[in-house]
């Protein structure tokens, strides 16, 4: 069963297809392996958000900040997980499907929680020197969910499954970018 549960982990991180090819990894105890693997990687995910708090303590001088409580981290991750794979089906599954596309919400909800693997490497961050790796373990994540995507909604290319996975990480940018214009007073 462990086994079972870290060759799960090990195959999304190697980016192998085959996790996502085989219908045993998405059988009975998958929702427990999805919830596991959230569960462990919003615990992990207090490491990096840590180091990140002291470097922008060492940068600006902000005083003493304490982080957001273990249950709150716990419980937005598990609300981003229904969000993130609300989104993915309903754009994936019902307005964009594959003529071939079968897939049901439990499959994806899985998909998207193995796709997060990556994300457990995060605990390297533990000092603000590591700090870049957030970006390169959020890349891998975002690669391993268009890998899967891809796989699950039998799309034949990786361009509208990457459309699909990054516009909302597009569109919050550009969002931000906007933002900070009209703060700044560039935009008329």
């Amino acid at each position: 069963m462990f086994g079972e549960f870290l060759n799960i982990i090990f195959k999304s991180i190697k980016l192998d297809k085959s996790l996502y090819k085989d219908s045993k990894n998405f059988g009975e105890a998958a929702i427990y392996y999805a919830l596991l693997i959230i569960l462990i990687g919003s615990i992990i995910s207090i490491i990096p958000n840590s180091s990140f708090l002291n470097y922008m303590n060492l940068k600006f001088d902000l005083g003493t900040i304490k982080g957001p409580s273990l249950k709150a981290i716990i419980i937005s991750s598990f609300i981003m997980w229904i969000v993130k794979t609300t989104y993915l089906y309903f754009v994936g599954v019902i307005l964009f499907p594959n003529k071939k596309t079968n897939c049901n919400f439990r499959k994806m909800i899985i998909l998207v929680a193995f796709a997060q693997s990556p994300l457990l490497l995060n605990f390297i961050v533990f000092n603000n020197v590591f700090l870049f790796f957030i970006i390169i373990s959020y890349a891998w994540y975002n690669i391993s969910l268009i890998i899967g995507l891809n796989i699950l909604l039998s799309y034949n290319n990786y361009i509208k499954t990457t459309l699909i996975s990054l516009a909302p990480q597009v569109i919050f940018f550009i969002y931000l970018v906007s933002l900070f214009q009209v703060q700044s007073g560039t935009v008329s």
